[in-house]
Formats: C-alpha cells, structure tokens, sequence
C-alpha cells in the first residue's frame, strides 16, 4: 500500500488494500490491489511507483486517488521500446532526473531510463547477465541494484546490492565506474550535500561516501 504521513501523528492509506494484486494489469488500467510497491518518486507532473512486484511501473494521482498502471506489459524481462510494450523485471528504485526516469531494474541487473514516451536500457544485458565490470556502458555490468539517485553533475549512483557496491554511471561518456566498494548489501541511496547517503541493509545502518 502506499500512504502518506502528515505533521500530526496521523497516516491514511492512499492506494492499496493490504491485498496483494494477483491478476494481470495491462498499462492504462487501474487497480485497487498493488504488487509489492519498492519505489515512488515525483516525476513528469505525477507520482511514479516502482512495482516490483508484476515487473511494471504505476502512476498515482493524487487528485483522484486512482492508481493505474503506466509502463511493463508484466512479463519479466529486458524489452525497450513504448511504455505499453516495454518488459521490466523487478523494477525497484526510482529516481527524477533532467527530462528522464531512471529505474534500477533488479532481476535485469540494469539500469533503464525513461524518456517521453520511451524505455530504454543504459547498463544491463539481460535476465541471466550479471556481475562487476566498469567501463562502456555497453560491456559494464551490475548484480541486482535496488536503489538509484541522482548526482549533482547529472551522474547517477546506483545502489549495486549484490556486488555490495555503489557504482556512477555517466550518461555523457556513457560510462560506469564504481564509487564505493565491501558495503554490505547497499540498497538504496541518497544524495545530501556533498556526500552520498548510503542505506547498507545487511549491516542496518547508513554510510556516507564522500562525492
């Protein structure tokens, strides 16, 4: 579910019953069930969620307080292309840019962005295609990220779970380098100032990595 926490000690569920979704939802129609709802962010005048869960991503309005389905046919996979027709798998993270959505898409090991009205894949080879090599976008590989955030130069940091790693990838260069390494588990990140806010999950803390 998702929902929302005011000043005053008081919180109202927003979208969701507490049921998980079990059905198909095809892009375009609404649903009152959500499937494992990782990620939001405000992006392009509406909320955006990650739903891992059926391998899609969701809008929610809040002036009708219809959740709907946006993007991912809900098959799991790697597939570019329009919103309708694009496959994800296990999008997790969210994060607005300049014009574009990035999405770290976890069972792809990948990095997507979405631009208008087009998916496409930054890193990432594929459902199987998984580990730790820097260099051109093309050839870089992650393992499983969860997070992905925004840097102050336009680069974007993702949280590479599995390789207990925080990576950059350049979109300019389209380059990938790797800004941290032996973190246990980093699931999510934060960008504060001029330090990157790391959620390390396994050793149920937060580190800050110099930028």
């Amino acid at each position: 579910a998702l929902s929302t926490y005011a000043v005053s000690p008081t919180r109202s569920t927003v979208a969701g019953t507490g049921t998980q979704l079990r059905s198909r939802v095809a892009p375009g129609a609404a649903a009152a069930e959500l499937s494992t709802p990782w990620d939001l962010t405000w992006w392009d005048g509406r909320v955006v969620v990650a739903m891992a869960g059926n391998h899609q991503l969701w809008t929610w309005d809040p002036a009708t307080g219809t959740a709907r389905a946006w993007a991912g046919t809900t098959d799991e996979g790697l597939r570019d292309g329009p919103p309708d027709a694009a496959f994800f798998a296990q999008p997790s993270g969210l994060a607005a840019g300049d014009g574009v959505l990035w999405v770290a898409d976890a069972e792809t090991s990948a990095l997507r962005e979405v631009r208008g009205e087009l998916v496409a894949t930054a890193v990432g080879q594929g459902l199987f295609d998984f580990g730790h090599r820097d260099g051109p976008a093309d050839d870089a590989l992650f393992q499983h990220p969860l997070g992905v955030a925004v840097l102050p130069d336009g680069s974007v940091a993702v949280a590479d779970t599995y390789n207990g790693a925080v990576r950059r990838y350049d979109p300019v260069t389209r380059t990938v380098s790797t800004l941290a390494r032996d973190l246990a588990e980093p699931s999510d990140v934060l960008v504060d100032g001029d330090t990157l806010v790391v959620v390390e999950s396994a050793a149920h803390r937060l580190v800050r990595v110099p930028l």
